[in-house]
């Protein structure tokens, strides 16, 4: 048996928004998601893409039927407002049965159904089933680095007005090359463009970027995007983290990476978070010399 572990409301958050050429959840073994509330409860609304736990007439719940859930890659289980200091409950008497089948660890909503809505409200549906051109036409929201503060994406999410409206950003830090954004909405607080490219050497500009980010998470939430999401905007937040956090650029690579599996900073800019690393913390923690980086 795997085990079971609590997982939290930005965790789930961001496995809804991983995606490669297509959302990540067109996969049917990505994502399996439980709702263990009434029947009452889970259709007046439930998360996007949860299903409601199958139980006999005695109440007992039956294992899922309708997937191969020791091929899952993540299974996550959510009640009214389990959390993990909280006595047994139903999510963790669903995931005990879960557990014996599945090759990974069953994954536990910490605040369960409540706590999670609440945070992200436009994730609530009463779709009770999605074809897959509906998987196909989802469009991931920007990645959360630090929950209801720091956000990371990509050109085309920054300006997606539905996004702005469901994640009130405050402020932009805008790493695209040539293009800008226009925005309208008398909310947002500034926005700070620093053209840049692959041959961009981004530690110059990490003082200005870090005390940009430092002033405007002060007042709200702050996107930082560049044209693909996957290079630039990686670097700089992981160079803000070491900056924040006086944590290691191994740490950083690992929350980030953890938030978004699909990083891929040039090599330049390794080397130049490196620079940083040492800046910051007065000496060199993480040996970039290794391919993992």
């Amino acid at each position: 048996m795997a085990g079971i572990i609590f997982c939290e409301a930005t965790e789930l958050y961001n496995l809804f928004n991983q995606c490669t050429k297509y959302s990540r959840l067109t996969e049917p073994i990505y994502l399996y998601l439980v709702d263990v509330r009434s029947k009452s409860e889970y259709d007046e609304s439930h998360v996007i893409t949860a299903k409601r736990a199958r139980t006999d007439v005695d109440g007992n719940y039956l294992l899922p039927q309708d997937i191969e859930l020791e091929c899952v890659k993540y299974c996550v289980v959510y009640d009214g407002h389990t959390k993990s200091s909280d006595e047994v409950g139903p999510a963790i008497q669903y995931a005990m049965l879960l557990e014996v089948v599945s090759r990974q660890p069953i994954r536990i909503l910490n605040g369960g159904y409540e706590y999670f809505s609440a945070c992200y409200p436009f994730f609530r549906t009463q779709m009770l089933f999605y074809l897959p051109q509906e998987l196909d036409a989802f469009e991931p929201y920007p990645i959360e680095i630090i929950p209801a503060k720091l956000y990371m994406g990509n050109f085309k999410q920054a300006t997606n007005q539905q996004v702005q409206k469901d994640l009130k950003f405050k402020a932009y830090l805008n790493l695209c090359k040539a293009k800008e954004i226009i925005i309208t909405d008398k909310n947002i607080a500034s926005i700070l463009h620093i053209p840049s490219s692959e041959e961009t050497d981004l530690y110059y500009h990490f003082p200005m970027i870090c005390n940009f980010l430092d002033e405007q998470l002060k007042k709200g939430t702050v996107m930082v995007f560049s044209t693909l999401g996957i290079s630039r905007c990686c670097t700089t937040v992981m160079a803000y983290l070491i900056h924040s956090q006086k944590i290691s650029l191994k740490d950083a690579w690992e929350h980030v990476q953890k938030c978004k599996a699909t990083i891929r900073p040039h090599r330049d800019f390794v080397h130049q978070l490196s620079k940083w690393e040492e800046r910051v913390l007065k000496r060199t923690i993480t040996d970039v010399s290794d391919p993992y980086y």
